[in-house]
C-alpha cells in the first residue's frame, strides 16, 4: 500500500499570513502531497471571538499562490451551499489550481429529532448555524441531500446541460462552463463515520476520510473500515478503489508519539494520513512535519 501525507491548517485563531506561510513551504516539500482547510464559521475551540476564515474563499487564495499541492476542505458542509453553486465554485477552483482540487464534502450540521435521546447542548453546530441563519436537518435527510448533491456535482462536471428533479433539490437547464480541468472531475472525498454515510462512500466516493486520534481511537477506525468493506461487498464494489484517508492532530512536543500513532493508522489500513497542525504554527512547520514525523514513519516502513 502506497502511503501519502497531507497537512491541515485549521483556519482559526491564526493569521492568514501564517496559513499562507505553511502552505507555500509545504508546496516545496515532495513528501507532503496535499493541504487542507475546514468549513466552519465560528471557532470550535478557544475564545469564541477569535478569528476564523471562510474555507472556500481562503482555499481559492491559497490555490492561486501554490503550484503543486493537491488541496481541499476536510470537509465542505453540504448544509451551507446549494449543490449547483458548489459545483460552479469547485469547477472554478479546479481551473484556478490547474487541476489540483479534491472535492471534500460531508453531511454538515444535523440534529436528532425530538424524543430520540439526543442532547442539544452536545451539538456544536447549533450555535454556528443559528449565528449564520443556517438550518439543521435530521441525519437521514442530511444523507439524502448529500447523495443528491454528489449526483448534481458529477453531472455538472460532465454534461453540457441537464435537468434534475430530486426529493430535496430541483434544477432546470443547468449549464456549467468551464468544466474542471480534471476529467471526469475532481476526486470526491466523503467524510464521516456513520453507517449511512459509509454506504454513501461505497456508492459514490473516490476517497473516504475520518477523524483519527485524539477524536477517534484506532480501534474505532478499524471497526468503521470493516463497515465500509461490508457496504462495498453488498454493492459489488472493490473496496480497494476507495482511498482510506485519516486526519490526526499532531504536536511537536511529542513527535515520537505522533510517529507511533501514524504507524498504527497505517497498520489499520489507512493509506493517506493528514497531519493536522494546532494553531499557532511554528517556524518551518511543514519542514518539521517532513523531517520529524514523515521521514521516521517511512524509515520504519522500509
Amino acid at each position: 500500500m502506497r502511503v501519502t501525507f497531507g497537512v491541515k491548517t485549521t483556519p482559526m485563531h491564526v493569521d492568514y499570513a501564517d496559513i499562507l506561510r505553511v502552505w507555500q513551504e509545504a508546496d516545496t516539500i515532495p513528501e507532503i502531497e496535499d493541504a487542507w482547510l475546514w468549513d466552519h464559521f465560528l471557532p470550535l475551540a478557544g475564545p469564541k471571538n477569535g478569528p476564523i476564515y471562510e474555507g472556500w474563499t481562503l482555499l481559492s487564495a491559497l490555490a492561486a499562490q501554490t503550484s503543486r499541492l493537491r488541496l481541499g476542505l476536510l470537509v465542505t458542509s453540504n448544509r451551507i451551499r446549494q449543490p449547483a453553486v458548489l459545483g460552479k465554485m469547485a469547477s472554478t477552483l479546479d481551473v484556478i489550481s490547474q487541476g489540483r482540487l479534491v472535492l471534500g464534502i460531508g453531511v454538515g450540521g444535523t440534529h436528532q429529532p425530538s424524543g430520540s435521546g439526543g442532547i442539544a447542548g452536545d451539538n456544536p453546530a447549533i450555535a454556528e448555524y443559528d449565528a449564520y441563519g443556517l438550518t439543521l436537518v435530521p441525519p437521514a435527510e442530511g444523507i439524502a441531500r448529500l447523495a443528491e448533491t454528489v449526483t448534481i456535482l458529477k453531472r455538472m462536471w460532465t454534461e453540457d446541460v441537464f435537468d434534475f428533479e430530486g426529493r430535496h433539490y430541483s434544477l432546470s437547464g443547468t449549464r456549467n462552463e468551464p468544466k474542471p480541468v480534471q476529467k471526469p472531475g475532481p476526486p470526491v472525498l466523503i467524510g464521516g463515520w456513520g453507517n449511512r454515510t459509509l454506504r454513501l462512500v461505497a456508492e459514490h466516493a473516490d476517497i473516504w476520510n475520518i477523524p483519527g486520534p485524539p477524536h477517534n481511537s484506532v480501534e474505532y477506525l478499524a471497526d468503521r473500515a470493516r463497515v465500509l468493506d461490508a457496504h462495498c461487498a453488498d454493492l459489488g464494489r472493490d473496496p480497494r478503489e476507495i482511498t482510506r484517508s485519516v486526519q490526526t492532530i499532531v504536536s511537536f512536543d511529542d513527535t515520537p508519539g505522533a510517529v507511533a500513532t501514524v504507524l498504527d493508522l497505517i497498520e489499520a489500513g489507512f493509506g493517506h494520513v493528514v497531519l493536522s497542525l494546532r494553531p499557532t504554527y511554528p517556524k518551518a512547520a511543514a519542514h518539521r512535519l517532513a523531517d520529524e514525523i514523515i521521514a521516521p514513519v517511512r524509515a520504519r516502513l522500509a
